[in-house]
């Protein structure tokens, strides 16, 4: 038993030796950053149909799942599901509204809401689905978020990037202080980005507005669609690194 604690006590003090060793050595520290501007290739389209009875459940639902079928059909035809593309509901709600008179809780109406994503990677066509969409029925879009399908790779080749300046400086500040790196203490990085993702608010009365400029000069507005601007995207990479010196 006494041979054991003998030998335990010799490896706890190889260890602490060992620990009290490392923190002793020195190192050198900085950081670095890497970016790149591109142009998105996907968007996501959020378009809502909300409809409402004043007497039926059944009727306002009746109706929604009419023009939300049409809405399916009609968009799924202007994507490509071989590219990746989709349309999916996100949210669906029906229930009772009500209104406070007197403060006296008094029944509104009846409202059935869909919500329903188009995801895809035809950006020029945005212009076109948002409008057929309305055209059929839609009350609201919600919102466009564009993103890059590259993302994950160009924020390896920024890291990547990054790094290399993190130990190019690093090896600068060794050298002019008369020592050279040993080895790597510590390497983190992470990316983010700035992107183009747009809040609109486009609803039924915005779209009448424009049918009705269309019945005084038809011919022009019929070829016209909403006009969408991608913008750019920017991805950040930001290294932080610490490398031993002796």
């Amino acid at each position: 038993m006494k041979k054991f604690f003998a030998i335990f006590a010799a490896c706890t003090l190889l260890l602490s030796t060992a620990a009290f060793a490392d923190i002793e050595r020195g190192y050198i520290n900085s950081n670095a950053t890497a970016e790149k501007e591109l142009s998105p290739d996907t968007v996501d389209i959020s378009i809502a149909v909300v409809t409402s009875d004043n007497k039926s459940m059944q009727k306002a639902t009746t109706q929604n799942k009419e023009i939300s079928g049409k809405i399916y059909t009609a968009l799924k035809a202007m994507i490509d599901t071989k590219n990746g593309d989709y349309v999916k509901t996100s949210d669906f709600s029906a229930q009772p509204l009500y209104n406070y008179v007197n403060n006296k809780r008094v029944f509104n109406k009846y409202e059935v809401s869909n919500r329903v994503i188009v995801h895809t990677k035809s950006i020029e066509q945005a212009g076109a689905m948002i409008d057929k969409a309305i055209e059929i029925g839609a009350t609201n879009i919600d919102s466009l978020n564009f993103s890059l399908s590259s993302y994950e790779k160009q924020c390896d080749e920024l890291l990547a990037k990054a790094s290399k300046k993190t130990r190019t400086r690093d090896d600068l500040m060794a050298t002019a202080a008369g020592t050279m790196i040993t080895g790597v203490k510590n390497l983190n990085g992470s990316c983010s980005s700035s992107g183009n993702n747009q809040r609109v608010t486009y609803r039924l009365m915005a779209k009448s507005n424009m049918a009705l400029g269309a019945s005084m000069d038809s011919a022009p507005m019929a070829a016209q669609e909403t006009p969408i601007e991608t913008g750019s995207i920017k991805i950040y990479a930001n290294v932080n690194a610490s490398y031993f010196v002796k």
